[in-house]
């Protein structure tokens, strides 16, 4: 998703390739290995749906729908038994194939999966690996889920609109209205929203707990999605703000506290120290989806301060701070320990998207570049003392030179967008390939 400002090929040749390792049931293999074809198939509740999430981001982009009408094989294997949590196997490609629409279809439909709180059955994991043993019985929920499959579903009806498919339209528009009623009742805790109900009944990510109070990515997705209800969204982010960012350490935790002696047994996220990785320390990939939160609900300087703290540069201003990060400065470390004497210093570095997510912060929600069906506007979250600041986008063979001032010292909002000295009062311009060089102004 990062490189479709420079490649959007790129991002279109990923989507087919990942539509390739999909099963006919829906689910898809949550890695594989090119070399040799074999990949794992497991009960992970959420990478089946980043295809129609990914495929959807693709065609508001660039306003391709063919996309949709492309064809990719369907892979075959043993279905997993009860009691199996993953196969790793060789999963040969089948002769049936079907467009990409159908693919995306086949995906939402399975991970419409809904539990006895009306939120998605958590599997053996979310998109927090770690846990594992949360609802591998076939029981446990996610909230965080719940709000991620609300946005899939956001972004995926304008295609069945495109598709003219009123009948899922109208089933989506249904499976929205359960899941925001169960999100922001069931999965609220009175200061922010749960993470998960556990196989056994547990509740992770609530007051309650001596372990596991607050969780980050059920706040931030809350946001995301627009799925929060509107006096939750705010208060739900200044709890994640009290509880899970270290402004001393420059860490914005996953979590707090970490797992450790408790009775909870979520899975294999129990296995690393308290504030290594998904046990209580920044997962920087969840962290982003914090600064892209404040940023979407006008905290421009919230969403700037917690950018710079999260970024690699600023652990390594003095020859103490170089100490104790001990990785590259240039690259985006995949988690930051949390707690103990270890905290600040960085984890994995290079194999990461969390940089992708990282620069789609910056140029998308603080900056705000947006580009939707080839159509560019300007929808700042800035700190209110930023003057003014350029963009240089390249459009095929055309050049925009973006300049945008803020002489008001607004955080949002702008109030003329001028293109080649010609005000435009749509406030936005059709991207156009012509080999020229476009001066846009925008005053704030």
């Amino acid at each position: 998703m990062g490189i479709k400002f420079i490649v959007p090929e790129f991002m279109k040749e990923q989507v087919l390739k990942s539509a390739s390792h999909q099963f006919i049931e829906g689910d898809v293999e949550h890695w594989w290995h090119t070399e040799t074809g074999r990949g794992i198939r497991t009960r992970f509740s959420d990478d089946l749906l980043w295809l129609a999430y990914v495929t959807a981001e693709y065609v508001r982009f660039t306003g391709d729908v063919s996309i949709l009408d492309e064809k990719a094989p369907y892979i075959q294997g043993e279905i997993l038994q009860d009691g199996e949590d993953e196969i790793y196997d060789l999963h040969p490609k089948t002769d049936y194939e079907e467009t990409i629409y159908m693919h995306c279809i086949r995906a939402i439909d399975k991970g419409i999966n809904l539990g006895n709180h009306g939120l998605p059955k958590i599997g053996s994991g979310d998109w927090n690996d770690g846990f594992s043993t949360v609802g591998n019985k076939g029981i446990g929920e996610s909230t965080w889920l719940g709000f991620f499959l609300y946005e899939v579903l956001n972004r995926f009806i304008p295609i069945c609109e495109i598709k003219e498919d009123t009948e899922r339209i109208e089933k989506y528009k249904k499976v929205q209205d359960g899941l925001r009623k169960a999100l922001n009742n069931e999965a609220w805790d009175g200061r922010w929203y749960r993470r998960a109900y556990t196989d056994d009944g547990n509740i992770l990510g609530s007051i309650e707990n001596d372990e596991c109070k607050i969780d980050s990515i059920s706040q931030s997705w809350s946001i995301i999605s627009g799925a929060g209800d509107n006096d939750k969204k705010y208060i739900s982010m200044e709890s994640l703000e009290n509880h899970l960012v270290d402004k001393q350490n420059g860490v914005i935790k996953l979590l707090d506290p970490a797992f450790d002696k408790s009775k909870l047994e979520p899975g294999y996220i129990k296995a690393y120290l308290p504030g290594v990785r998904e046990n209580g320390g920044q997962y920087t990939h969840g962290a982003i989806w914090a600064i892209i939160a404040w940023a979407m609900l006008g905290f421009g300087d919230k969403a700037a301060e917690y950018f710079k703290i999260i970024n690699p540069i600023e652990h390594t201003k003095t020859k103490e701070a170089v100490n104790r990060y001990k990785v590259e400065p240039y690259v985006i470390a995949a988690d930051v320990y949390g707690v103990g004497n270890l905290i600040g210093r960085g984890g994995w570095t290079w194999y990461t998207g969390s940089s992708s997510w990282m620069y789609k912060a910056g140029i998308e929600y603080i900056l705000g570049l947006k580009i939707k069906n080839e159509i560019l506007s300007i929808r700042p979250s800035i700190p209110n003392d930023w003057k003014e600041y350029s963009i240089r986008y390249e459009y095929k063979s055309s050049v925009y030179n973006i300049k945008v001032k803020n002489p008001n010292g607004k955080s949002t909002e702008v109030e003329k967008f001028i293109v080649n000295g010609i005000e435009i009062e749509e406030k936005q311009i059709k991207l156009i390939d012509n080999g020229k060089i476009n001066e846009i102004e925008v005053i704030m």
